[in-house]
């Protein structure tokens, strides 16, 4: 019963359209309620579920794509890419892969990376005859790349609820990342070649490969600075998250020169908007957890998986299969 009004009304919910986080938070409480489990708890629960120091990076790394993307980073980032691939079937698609690939391992954010990237890369796309859902589709896709590459704000969140290490995820992200967003460019390679998409120019001399090489420099630093920061054990997540602030700061400031007092404003404006989200999700879910262990509803899904499930693959396969639908 207690399972069947939990996850009833978290369906019900979704499927009228209510957002997640309100969906997970209106089940929870009801359930609480309900069934008499403490609903006086209900705003120290909420407190709690965010009072956690390693979330205090996801604001830091959220403003850190934005300021970035403000300080025209992502730009530099993109005119390299540009220049290397050239002509070549798909050049652009694959120039806007590369980007986002990059852009990830900066803001751990895939909205923030399709902000950043899809606002320099689509309109150039499209001005070269690129097809418009084609065009959209791949940055969409290479944008959801920052779940799986570190910095990811997913990481941060998933070790923060399950308490695993989050520089273990961070580590555990890169390949699978790197082969992901490499199987993307093969894909938009073929999809081009057969459609003749092709990139927005010639591929650049040496000379002017190095020239732009030298000009994206600081943006290609920014990844490696701040992951390196993290696995050679400088710094945690949090606070490599806060050096990247400081770090883009001073990149647009005096660097680029692309930063004023308004970009600064705006940047902070969409940091809490966003966070706000992110943060009204996590504590609801926290609270949903909570609701779901003490009315038994995890022991009892995880009884029935056992039973169902007699090796470690095939618990991974169920997994992978609820989290698809």
């Amino acid at each position: 019963m207690e399972v069947l009004i939990l996850f009833g009304i978290f369906f019900i919910l979704l499927f009228i359209g209510v957002p997640i986080g309100t969906a997970i938070g209106f089940a929870s409480i009801f359930a609480i309620w309900q069934f008499d489990i403490g609903v006086t708890m209900v705003s120290r629960n909420y407190s709690a579920g965010i009072a956690k120091f390693p979330l205090i990076a996801i604001p830091f790394f959220i403003l850190a794509g934005t300021l970035m993307s403000k300080a025209k980073m992502a730009q530099k980032i993109s005119d390299l890419a540009t220049v290397v691939v050239g002509r070549a079937a798909g050049g652009l698609a694959i120039a806007g892969i590369i980007t986002c690939l990059f852009w990830g391992a900066v803001s751990g954010s895939g909205p923030a990376t399709t902000a950043a990237v899809g606002l320099t890369i689509i309109p150039a796309m499209i001005k070269q005859n690129y097809d418009k859902n084609f065009s959209a589709t791949t940055i969409a896709a290479a944008s959801g790349l920052a779940i799986i590459i570190p910095p990811s704000i997913a990481f941060i969140i998933y070790g923060n609820v399950t308490g695993v290490s989050v520089g273990a995820l961070f580590l555990g992200g890169i390949i699978p990342g790197i082969f992901i967003g490499f199987s993307l460019m093969v894909a938009a390679y073929f999809i081009s070649r057969e459609r003749g998409f092709r990139g927005i120019r010639e591929r650049g001399s040496g000379k002017e490969i190095l020239h732009t090489l030298k000009d994206a420099i600081w943006a290609l630093l920014a990844p490696i600075i701040i992951l390196g920061g993290i696995y050679a054990g400088i710094a945690t997540p949090t606070e490599a998250a806060v050096f990247a602030v400081f770090y883009s700061i001073f990149v647009g400031l005096f660097v680029y020169r692309t930063l004023n007092f308004k970009n600064l404003y705006e940047a902070l404006v969409g940091t809490v908007v966003t966070s706000s989200v992110v943060m009204f999700v996590v504590t609801f879910a926290t609270q949903f957890s909570i609701a779901a262990a003490v009315l038994g509803v995890i022991d009892t899904i995880a009884e029935t998986i056992i039973q169902i499930a007699k090796t470690p693959i095939i618990i991974l396969l169920m997994a992978n299969v609820a989290i698809i639908m």
